[in-house]
């Protein structure tokens, strides 16, 4: 496998243009973490990223997403009472604790692995304009197999409405 560090120099932000560059795979590396392809792609960009922030002093990412009455998911969910599916926000910090694994130097393709414990609060509805997710990395287990496990929670427009704990996601070795 290939260091992440060997293709990509770590920053303290990404532009959206960056999170497609990751989406389409190499960005970290051959056979390394890349975010998924829009429309699954749901953050605009990263704001934040380090290796100590956060709760826990381990690792922070915050992303954000500008939310547009014509985003596909509120055509489908659900016709006549338009709502963002509370999994579009789960499934994007998973994309962030994945992204951060392969930012922080581990190699590796990303998978979610699961979640301890989701709570929701609110909802995201088109007229809500900024959403944000703030993630803060609880543990990391480098080994055979990469394991992140975060804490987080998604606002909208400053208001929480989804609280996430031990969230997982590994990092495995392609298929030889």
């Amino acid at each position: 496998m290939f260091n992440p560090h060997d293709f990509h120099a770590p920053q303290s932000s990404y532009t959206k243009p960056d999170l497609l560059r990751s989406s389409d795979g190499g960005y970290f590396g051959p056979g390394n973490a890349q975010l998924p392809a829009p429309p699954m792609l749901m953050m605009d960009r990263i704001t934040e990223i380090s290796l100590d922030g956060g709760a826990f002093g381990k690792g922070h990412v915050a992303g954000e997403l500008d939310i547009a009455p014509g985003h596909w998911f509120f055509a489908c969910h659900f016709a006549g009472d338009p709502v963002m599916p509370g999994c579009l926000g789960l499934d994007a910090m998973w994309q962030i604790i994945g992204f951060w694994l392969g930012w922080s130097g581990s190699p590796g393709k990303g998978r979610a692995l699961g979640v301890g414990e989701v709570k929701f609060r609110g909802h995201i509805t088109p007229d809500v304009r900024l959403v944000r997710y703030e993630v803060d990395i609880r543990q990391v287990r480098r080994g055979r197999l990469v394991l992140g496990i975060a804490d987080g929670r998604v606002l909208a427009d400053g208001s929480c409405v989804y609280v996430a704990k031990d969230m997982r996601v590994g990092l495995v070795a392609p298929a030889t």
